[in-house]
């Protein structure tokens, strides 16, 4: 049963994701976010504190569930691990190449979502901002990469 939870924590993940993204990244933490879409010079970024912010919840998950024998909780955290690691393998390596791996990927699922990134960042303000999904996009950008 444990998986199962982990399972739709993971997906349920990918909304929480969006909203953070469209609703606080793109609104009042703005502040911490912008220098991923205006790139600044070195290898770190502000945006990067929000690795910290998504791992709290993971790593409560973990040290509550595990202190108080609370099974449910450490697979909550377990899958908020798993999907912000598959968030950082597709948002920092494979389409913003921070790492040199998976640079070879050609898969139509990686051009679509590499594809639905490029048209999110053609924005370089706050506003008028689309495609805030990372591992799922809408749908044009599948049927587009599948050509």
């Amino acid at each position: 049963m444990w998986w199962l939870i982990v399972l739709l924590t993971f997906g349920f993940m990918e909304f929480v994701a969006w909203f953070a993204h469209k609703y606080v990244m793109h609104g009042f933490l703005w502040v911490l976010h912008k220098d991923h879409h205006q790139h600044e010079p070195g290898f770190f970024e502000k945006n990067d504190a929000f690795f910290l912010i998504f791992a709290i919840p993971s790593a409560l998950g973990f040290i509550i569930g595990s202190t108080y024998s609370i099974s449910w909780l450490t697979a909550v955290g377990l899958g908020i691990l798993i999907y912000g690691f598959c968030y950082f393998l597709v948002h920092d390596v494979f389409i913003h190449r921070r790492f040199k791996w998976l640079r070879n990927s050609d898969l139509w699922y990686f051009r679509a979502i590499r594809k639905a990134h490029k048209i999110h960042h053609k924005h370089l303000g706050k506003h008028k901002g689309e495609c805030f999904g990372m591992l799922w996009v809408p749908l044009r950008f599948y049927k587009e990469a599948r050509k």
